[in-house]
């Protein structure tokens, strides 16, 4: 049976929602949206009204494309504060004969009674393993026999107050949240692979104004830690050296930058208007192999101190880095950064057509881990009620578009015409 999913990340620069459907293990877009946030810093909700209508303004762009009210998200959640524990639960199993999604729930709800700080929020917890009796390392009991389950999972929680604040913001735009998780989890799944799931490795999110780095161990995320300096500071840059306004030095850096001098174009030239200090704008001609320059050394500072972090973080051997967020996409980052991190390191590359932007890692990915969440405990979900089936059957009674997204996307709902 398909399943459609929705996720909202609301960043410092960006508010972006997805909404897709699951059929046969295949991820399809139904729709996507990116659109500028305001009332946010560092993924934190500084302005509630200003960031309410930033989430309004993306709602109505991805609602047009559906053709109904969007209700139900799956939220990231920025991992500020975040504090990880690893808990223990044990149950007796329902039915010795087969043991189900109920019992997984009851185990983890086992694990996680009167252990959380009443000043914390849960956010995840995540199973390491399970254990059936006498036999361990399980990594799903479902229908396996046995008398006992129990289970060691990875807990996170953050503070309540700002997650609180997030979430009410989301129910003042008219949001139910489903579930939520931190973003980083998010990125670990749009690369998940079953190599990876045996592996140790980070994750390094270049967000607007800070960087996230993240340490995971068999796909569970261990450690975590928050820089100060991410994609805005490039943009500070190229304003600060070619003394042009905010909105120019992005687009410079958006539609003109590669990453590294030595794969710029001396010959190449873009045209910005320059405001100097008490002088008339002028147009004036800046080489890319100038501009690649004061790119290059930013980006190699935000991956230098990333390096350095991951060694703070563990000492275990790192076997794969893997680099995402709008930043990862300039032309040539890959070679920068292999020459700071080593050869373990990658590009996210988001496959599903519709988000091929590294943008939408976060939520992308969220929406995987909701998903194999859901699985292991044999439950389900679906943003589409019954209310919204007689919505779009009674818009496509009276006037529908056929070449809209909706007769492409809910087409079984619909009695089509030739």
């Amino acid at each position: 049976m398909n399943k459609i999913y929705a996720g909202i990340d609301i960043g410092t620069d960006s508010i972006k929602i997805i909404v897709n459907e699951l059929t046969s293990g295949e991820y399809h877009i139904l729709a996507a949206v990116s659109k500028p946030s305001k009332g946010i810093k560092k993924g934190q909700i500084e302005d509630m009204k200003k960031a309410t209508e930033s989430i309004k303004n993306a709602l109505r762009d991805i609602e047009e494309m559906l053709g109904f009210s969007l209700r139900k998200v799956i939220a990231c959640v920025p991992t500020t504060g975040c504090k990880m524990a690893i808990l223990e639960g044990s149950v007796d199993v329902l039915n010795t004969e087969n043991i189900t999604g109920e019992d997984i729930t009851r185990v983890l709800k086992d694990a996680l009674i009167g252990k959380i700080n009443e000043e914390e929020e849960l956010v995840t917890s995540i199973p390491i393993n399970f254990r059936v009796d006498d036999e361990d390392n399980i990594k799903d009991p479902k229908g396996m026999k046995g008398e006992t389950l129990e289970t060691k999972i990875v807990v996170t929680t953050v503070p309540k107050e700002p997650l609180y604040r997030m979430l009410e913001v989301l129910k003042l735009s008219g949001l139910e949240v489903a579930d939520i998780a931190f973003a980083p989890i998010g990125d670990y799944y749009e690369a998940k692979t079953e190599d990876l799931d045996k592996k140790v490795g980070a994750i390094i999110n270049i967000g607007e104004d800070s960087t996230n780095i993240s340490v995971f161990n068999k796909g569970i995320m261990i450690r975590n830690k928050i820089i100060n300096v991410g994609s805005h500071h490039v943009d500070k840059d190229l304003k600060y050296i070619f003394k042009v306004d905010s909105k120019e030095a992005r687009r410079i850096k958006e539609e003109f930058a590669v990453s590294k001098e030595s794969l710029a174009d001396d010959n190449d030239e873009i045209e910005v208007e320059v405001k100097e200090k008490n002088k008339k704008s002028e147009i004036k001609r800046i080489s890319q192999r100038k501009i690649a320059k004061v790119v290059e050394a930013r980006l190699t500072e935000i991956l230098e101190i990333s390096k350095q972090e991951i060694k703070n973080l563990t000492k275990r051997d790192i076997r794969y880095i893997i680099i995402t967020g709008g930043l990862s996409e300039l032309s040539g980052f890959l070679y920068l950064a292999e020459e700071v991190l080593g050869k373990e390191v990658s590009i996210c590359n988001i496959k599903t057509i519709g988000i091929r932007h590294n943008k939408y890692s976060s939520v992308s990915g969220l929406i995987k881990y909701f998903h194999e969440k859901l699985d292991l405990r044999d439950k389900a979900y679906d943003i589409v009620d019954d209310e919204d089936i007689k919505a779009l059957l009674s818009t496509q009674k009276k006037e529908v578009n056929h070449d809209s997204i909706l007769n492409k996307v809910f087409g079984h709902f619909f009695d089509k015409e030739d």
